[in-house]
């Protein structure tokens, strides 16, 4: 589901619907986005991210560019160091919402 879409859904929710945050742990196998907070260099992988529709939206040339300042961020552990308070974390809290109605 998009975000555009989710906002649609938790804009006019039902009388009686809550929403729940879900939270994502680090070894998620479901390969959307998300799923490799704590694994950035699964993006690396072209066929990891053919499987994520974002990609899709924002184009080629948006996500060649964010491959190569990962790919660089990764090599020089600045990426390491910019996100350490992730790497000891099991499972994150990253938006996603349950609608329960």
């Amino acid at each position: 589901m998009t975000l555009r879409m989710m906002a649609r859904c938790t804009a006019a929710p039902p009388s009686r619907a809550e929403t729940a945050p879900v939270t994502i742990p680090w070894d998620c196998a479901d390969g959307f986005y998300e799923a490799y907070w704590r694994r950035p260099e699964a993006y690396l992988d072209e066929r990891v991210r053919r499987g994520i529709s974002v990609w899709d939206a924002v184009g080629p040339e948006v996500e060649q560019r964010a491959v190569r300042h990962l790919r660089a961020d990764l090599a020089s552990g600045r990426w390491a160091e910019r996100n350490r308070a992730l790497l000891d974390l099991e499972e994150a809290e990253l938006g996603a919402r349950l609608l329960i109605a």
